[in-house]
């Protein structure tokens, strides 16, 4: 199983687990890049 496909197999898992549609999901995605970003320039200032 390549990495692509393995990818795959978590976000559906994950996303089944949470009871989240795709739109749902995308907001989490963003939400964590977003509280990801602000940390890492925290950390770098």
């Amino acid at each position: 199983m390549g990495f692509w496909a393995w990818h795959r197999k978590q976000t559906e898992s994950w996303q089944s687990r949470l009871a989240l549609d795709n739109y749902q999901l995308l907001w989490v995605a963003f939400l964590k890049g977003l509280l990801l970003g602000v940390l890492l320039t925290l950390w770098l200032a």
